[in-house]
Parts: structure tokens; C-alpha cells; sequence
């Protein structure tokens, strides 16, 4: 059974471009619009992975990270921050935050992959 992934992203194209990057590496993917859809998609299906944006509408990436850290039931589930937050100190900044990892945009395919490769197998 393929890991599942939710990605987060209040862009459509970018969570189209994720979902085909994604299911052609054979991972199953949902996707969620704001943070907290996020949560609630994320205690519904249990994904391996969830990969977030940080600026989102009803809530943002941060918070719904801390409210998936909150959560007895989703509190494991690693995310990863993906961005347009690429400014010196912001990797160090969203990790300092609890992000498992950080993905720069505009997404490389290799970095990307990558980075869900290395965090899955943590």
C-alpha cells in the first residue's frame, strides 16, 4: 500500500503540480485548501506525511502544525514546510518551529522527492 501524503496549498497549480510529481513517484495523495482543513483531513486519513504551506487562509501553516502537535492521535505525523519563504534564516526559523523538514519554492522535483524520501524513513 502506498505511503499517503496530504499536501496543503492554497493554489491550486501548485497542488496540482505536487499530486502529479506525487503520484507518478506512486505515493497516494489528499489535499487539503487551508490549515484547518489540514487538521481535519489529516485526523480523517492518517497520512504518512503532510506536506504545508506556510501562508494559508483560516489558518496558517504554523498554526496548523502546532494544532497537529496538539493532537494525541496526529501529533507523530512528520510535515514538512513547503514555501516561498526563502529568505536567510527561514529553514532555520520553520524547523525551530517543528517542521520536519524545509522545501523551498518553486519545488525541485529532486529536493522535493528527496526530502520525503529522507523524512518517511526517519
Amino acid at each position: 500500500m502506498p505511503d499517503k501524503i496530504l499536501i496543503v496549498d492554497d493554489n491550486e497549480k501548485n497542488r496540482k503540480l505536487l499530486s502529479i510529481i506525487l503520484e507518478k513517484t506512486g505515493y497516494e495523495i489528499i489535499e487539503a485548501e487551508n490549515g484547518e482543513e489540514a487538521v481535519v483531513m489529516a485526523k480523517e486519513h492518517i497520512p504518512a506525511l503532510v506536506l504545508m504551506d506556510i501562508q494559508l487562509p483560516v489558518m496558517d501553516g504554523i498554526q496548523a502544525l502546532k494544532a497537529i502537535q496538539a493532537d494525541e492521535k496526529i501529533r507523530n505525523i512528520p510535515v514538512l514546510a513547503v514555501t516561498s519563504y526563502a529568505m536567510k534564516g527561514d529553514r532555520e526559523r520553520l524547523i525551530g518551529e517543528g517542521f520536519a523538514d524545509y522545501v523551498p519554492k518553486p519545488i525541485n522535483k529532486d529536493d522535493l522527492l528527496r526530502a520525503i524520501k529522507t523524512t518517511l524513513e526517519r
